[in-house]
């Protein structure tokens, strides 16, 4: 397929995967996540490749896309409506993930089935299906190049990222072609950290055997499951082709990249809230809130008969890049709906240093210790979440933090050299 100069500076062939990357020089390197005031570097997602090029990757296409509200451009129009608005493209379907296209549905809900109202487009929903069933969605709709275009946060049990997955292996069973247009990894894309799903855990928060905190943006992602994982579940490779963001270096954080930022789900509001997210997400295995219904979902944590004990234990263990505030709280929904509780809140005063998943599994082992009301969710979540029943049983055995973090070492480095083949943005130098 011919594309401009301007474009492809560069082509990079995924191992084991069907079809191309196009990448992009980077910016000049400069430090990660500069302080507020300083000035950002700007990078250009895929999307804005895309469409510097004319979008030549969509020509003569019936093209359906694959996104939420974080598909947007610089000045925060959506990439639908500029897509819809556009005679150079051919859109004729949208799909929408967990929590819908337009992002009107809450945690573990989606918008169904209907036709746009600003567009006309119909609308078809993703949430919860795959294989045959995805498959035969993608077939009704017409299209054939399937384009997704979602931001992530950087943790495994995110929905996205298997909507990603479960969509190119549907593309596979119907004979799509598939895009991916990349955003920022929010968190950095420095390194994986944290368990390895067991196989034998997959569910919709983690299909596939990566690491809690998988250090890799979406088209990273998509090349290594077109590689790994999607012709095991679909007999081959997808025909894929990524567009990589310019500017973008693995160890830049949100506030780096001159993007504006969308809450990709309603309890995802801030950047500061995908920093902690990959370990107090854990909270949803347990008894306590995780902070849903405050202002801080996932910085806030707690329930009834929490006190200072749990921010005090907390502190004593002085976990790199963190404080902990005993806190007070009544969520306005999720657990202890309208009751005032107990808890801590985060406070990450060096995010360089921050260890999301670490700092996650020191305060469940904590907050077991200091409140006998502690339990963990009756269908053991927590495993589906951790990705096997090792925390959970090593946490009920009474093992300490290190001693947790020390059992999933062998898998995460298994993880970490697979994960290195399939990289594709600069360290910052």
């Amino acid at each position: 397929m011919a594309l401009s100069r301007r474009l492809l500076l560069g082509h990079l062939a995924a191992t084991g995967a069907a079809g191309a990357t196009l990448t992009a020089a980077a910016a000049p390197a400069r430090a990660a996540g500069p302080a507020p005031g300083h000035r950002r570097r700007r990078v250009h997602t895929g999307f804005d490749r895309l469409a510097a090029d004319g979008y030549r990757l969509l020509a003569g296409r019936r093209v359906g896309v694959v996104t939420n509200p974080t598909g947007v451009t610089q000045d925060v129009a959506h990439i639908v409506d500029v897509l819809h608005a556009d005679d150079r493209v051919r859109l004729t379907a949208v799909f929408g993930p967990e929590h819908g296209f337009r992002g009107t549905a809450q945690a573990g809900g989606s918008e169904g089935r209907y036709d746009d109202p600003a567009t006309g487009l119909p609308v078809y929903d993703t949430y919860n299906k795959s294989g045959r069933a995805l498959a035969d969605i993608f077939t009704a709709s017409g299209v054939d190049t399937v384009v997704f275009d979602i931001q992530d946060v950087g943790a495994r049990f995110y929905t996205y990222i298997w909507t990603l997955y479960d969509c190119m292996v549907a593309a596979v069973l119907a004979g799509k072609r598939f895009v991916v247009l990349d955003r920022p990894n929010p968190i950095t894309g420095r390194a994986a950290t944290g368990p390895v799903l067991d196989k034998a855990y997959a569910s919709f928060v983690g299909r596939e055997p990566i690491a809690q905190a998988h250090g890799m943006t979406v088209a990273e992602l998509a090349l290594l499951f077109n590689g790994e994982f999607v012709p095991k579940a679909a007999g081959r490779p997808v025909e894929l082709e990524t567009v990589l963001m310019s500017g973008w270096r693995r160890g830049d954080f949100h506030d780096a990249t001159g993007l504006p930022w969308v809450p990709p789900s309603p309890n995802m509001p801030t950047p500061d809230t995908a920093l902690v997210y990959p370990g107090t997400c854990l909270f949803e295995g347990t008894n306590l809130s995780e902070g849903r219904g405050t202002t801080r979902p996932f910085e806030l944590l707690g329930a009834d008969g929490v006190d200072h004990r749990w921010a005090a234990a907390a502190n004593e263990l002085a976990l790199p890049g963190v404080h902990f505030r005993e806190a007070y709280f009544a969520p306005t929904f999720s657990k202890f709906q309208g009751r005032t509780i107990g808890g801590v809140q985060l406070h990450v005063h060096d995010r360089e240093a921050f260890d999301p998943v670490r700092t996650g599994i020191a305060l469940l082992v904590t907050a077991k210790r200091v409140w006998s009301g502690f339990a963990w969710r009756p269908d053991n979540g927590i495993d589906r979440l951790t990705g096997s029943a090792t925390v959970r049983t090593m946490i009920d055995a009474g093992a300490g933090t290190e001693e947790i973090v020390a059992a999933w070492q062998p898998a995460l480095t298994a993880f970490r050299a697979v994960r290195a083949t399939y990289l594709r943005y600069p360290h910052a130098s």
